[in-house]
């Protein structure tokens, strides 16, 4: 496996409450990749970025960041470590180059103007270096946030929510700055609603549901194992119900009998496609057009998120 940077073994949190935040996670996050941790609210995304990051305790086990353990040697583990998180939370009459080089120095580490010159350039604040912060758009804000989670030069980058409530435009250049940030060797973990985004960015996915790591795979590999495909035929003449000929195959009539879907494991070689279309011959149903659509990694999560809930019942 290649070399991993954050390692995390069975890490839990529990509150006073009894409520289990997170449940015996073991996790691994590869040096230089882009991970997504998804799930839905409350699933525990939030507090497990915040125990790795120092700021919730865990209740019981480990986590070391580029083998420093976060607990026994939290002051190497935390420099290496930076948090965008997903409230706006800055000094409002505080400048730009002020907050950013701050942050720097909360860290211990020395003045370094040209890196900060740099992180505010590459973030298109240059030109606004010299503003109150009260002053800058919520976009400009939210950009503000990763420069002072850069400010210290860290190995890992952690992106909480970060392009909630923002415009498509500004989430496509912040899809652009993660992908530049990775090529200059920082990895990124990012936790989102937008699954579009994580399947736009990530490397690899992870699901999390109810504080349980129910999955982790390379995106790839995930949308080829658990993709399915569906065929959707237009037919000629809308049909009342599926013929009994047809009614042991995979259909559904859809678009008030003038679409009929076939939907098919992606996974298999021999879909059946060709089967079904000598059936529908048979059966005397004409179709003037078809189309295939593969299953996005929405329908996936969804669907892996529903199969836990499942189980859990």
């Amino acid at each position: 496996m290649p070399d991993a940077i954050l390692s995390i073994a069975g890490l839990s949190k529990s509150y006073a409450t009894g409520f289990k935040a997170l449940k015996n996670i073991d996790l691994e996050i590869r040096r230089g990749e882009i991970f997504a941790l998804l799930g839905p609210n409350g699933a525990g995304k939030t507090t497990l970025i915040s125990i790795v990051c120092g700021i919730v305790n865990a209740s019981t086990g480990r986590v070391t960041v580029d083998g420093h353990d976060i607990a026994a040697d939290y002051r190497a583990a935390r420099a290496l470590i930076g948090l965008v998180p997903q409230e706006l939370t800055t000094e409002a009459f505080e400048t730009v180059w002020n907050t950013v080089s701050f942050s720097r120095g909360l860290f211990g580490k020395p003045a370094k103007p040209a890196h900060i010159e740099k992180v505010l350039r590459d973030l298109s604040l240059w030109d606004k270096k010299d503003n109150p912060i009260r002053t800058l758009s919520g976009g400009m804000k939210r950009r503000l946030l990763i420069a002072k989670a850069l400010s210290h030069e860290p190995q890992l980058l952690f992106l909480d929510e970060p392009t909630a409530g923002v415009d498509v435009t500004l989430r496509q250049e912040m899809w652009a700055l993660v992908r530049t940030l990775r090529d200059t060797g920082v990895t990124i973990i990012l936790t989102t609603h937008y699954i579009d985004e994580a399947e736009e960015m990530a490397d690899r996915i992870g699901v999390i549901s109810k504080g349980e790591i129910i999955l982790v795979e390379d995106k790839v590999e995930l949308m080829r194992k658990l993709g399915k495909k569906q065929l959707t035929l237009q037919l000629a003449q809308p049909l009342e119900r599926i013929p009994d000929a047809l009614a042991a195959l995979p259909l559904e009539l859809a678009c008030a009998g003038a679409e009929l879907t076939y939907t098919y494991d992606a996974r298999h070689e021999h879909s059946g496609i060709a089967a079904l279309l000598q059936a529908l011959e048979r059966a005397g149903v004409a179709f003037k057009d078809l189309q295939t659509r593969q299953s996005s990694l929405e329908d996936i999560f969804v669907s892996l998120v529903r199969e836990k809930e499942e189980e859990r019942s």
